[in-house]
């Protein structure tokens, strides 16, 4: 059973949810650290193990692990009105911070700004290089799904299209669905408290799954520019398999490859995200603040931003009261393992292009991203202070040369 009370108050919820906004750095994983230490250690609003198993099911879904554990917990302690302000609180900082590096990166021109840029792709080399090192040991520690992972670089390399990501994952899961029953635990799991009702959760999968194939229908139909970037959002939150870092490449190729933002501007956004606390999704208020045409501006970064973590949620409200069956099947987890092993794929796909190709162009280059890599993976160095380094010396040897 639940520790403490079940129940909170708006206040209590946006008063922890808010502070947690404020000072969660370091990426999903580190995220929900800060949750327990917050609110299962300090605030006792759940014990280790409901903790346990929320985390669990996050981490089974598409969508922003960290996020989702924070609306979940949310829903039980203030229903959907609770949900939404522990949502709101926890990603709000982070996107005013990235409206207001949109305005201030517009200032800066010449060789400098260039610089600057310069210097934050190289920070996306690391982080991404991080987030491809632990997925990898964490999501393909054998030969079967080793061999899906390379199966997907391939399919994303040869077939470069956001069709090819979704045909990877596809294809991950089935092969998992084939390979993958022998390999995984048969462990079962305590019951988790259900905390919405059976018609919510009918209705929000419903609703999921109109959107995710009714938008790029309704599409063909007409041309809608709002419309349009709304589908792009909101298709990249409902791919993300296995961690916020891979919204890189499904992003990517929505909003680069259809010419709506340069390849400069997005990497240098994805480095400037790292520096900041909250959820990596927040990168999506940064893309659909700068794309053209317009919406942009507050109108576009507010329909990216909806877009994008609205699958996820409307998952989770979806799943929550099935997850204790679900989760005990192997059919599920073996395909869940296959797509996840795609996934891997997918981000050493998006790794070498375009994150390597268009920052690495040195020796110098190579070794500042390296020192910053191995900061992250053996020194731990704290995200935001390999941001500010890697940034000053990307740009110190841009402006030298």
């Amino acid at each position: 059973m639940i520790e403490g009370n079940n129940k909170g108050s708006i206040r209590e919820i946006l008063n922890a949810f808010l502070l947690l906004g404020l000072t969660s750095f370091g990426g999903p994983v580190a995220h929900l650290g800060y949750f327990h230490a917050e609110l299962v250690v300090r605030r006792k609003w759940l014990d280790e193990q409901n903790y346990a198993d929320l985390v669990a099911l996050c981490q089974f879904l598409p969508g922003p692990a960290s996020s989702q554990v924070g609306f979940a917990l949310g829903v039980r302690r203030g229903g959907l009105v609770g949900a939404l302000i522990a949502w709101a609180a926890c990603t709000l900082p982070s996107v005013a911070l990235l409206l207001i590096f949109v305005y201030s990166a517009s200032a800066l021109g010449g060789v400098v700004g260039q610089g600057l840029i310069h210097g934050l792709k190289l920070v996306a080399v690391a982080v991404v290089a991080q987030a491809l090192w632990g997925m990898a040991r964490q999501l393909c520690p054998d030969f079967k799904r080793l061999a899906i992972a390379i199966g997907a670089v391939f399919i994303v390399e040869l077939l470069t299209s956001a069709l090819s990501q979704m045909g990877a994952i596809g294809l991950g899961a089935l092969l998992g669905l084939w390979w993958c029953k022998t390999s995984l635990s048969t462990t079962t799991f305590s019951h988790f408290e259900i905390v919405t009702s059976k018609s919510t959760a009918k209705f929000a999968l419903f609703s999921f799954f109109t959107l995710l194939l009714g938008l790029p229908l309704l599409l063909t139909l007409v041309e809608f520019q709002e419309l349009a970037l709304f589908e792009s959002f909101y298709r990249a939150g409902a791919l993300v398999f296995g961690g916020g870092h891979v919204v890189l490449p499904l992003l990517e190729s929505s909003v680069v490859e259809s010419g709506w933002i340069s390849q400069d501007q997005f990497l240098a956004g994805y480095g400037a995200a790292q520096a900041l606390p909250g959820p990596l999704f927040t990168f999506a208020a940064y893309l659909g603040a700068v794309v053209t045409p317009e919406p942009n501006g507050l109108a576009g970064a507010a329909i990216a931003l909806v877009a994008i973590f609205l699958p996820g949620i409307l998952l989770l409200l979806g799943v929550l009261p099935y997850w204790d069956e679900l989760r005990q099947k192997q059919n599920a987890k073996a395909a869940m393992a296959g797509a996840n092993a795609a996934v891997v794929g997918i981000l050493a796909a998006a790794f070498h292009d375009p994150v390597w190709t268009n920052a690495v162009f040195s020796p110098l280059d190579f070794i500042i991203a390296l020192t910053a890599f191995v900061s992250l993976i053996v020194w731990k160095v704290t995200p935001w202070k390999i941001v500010v380094a890697t940034t000053l010396a990307g740009a110190g040897i841009f402006i030298a040369l």
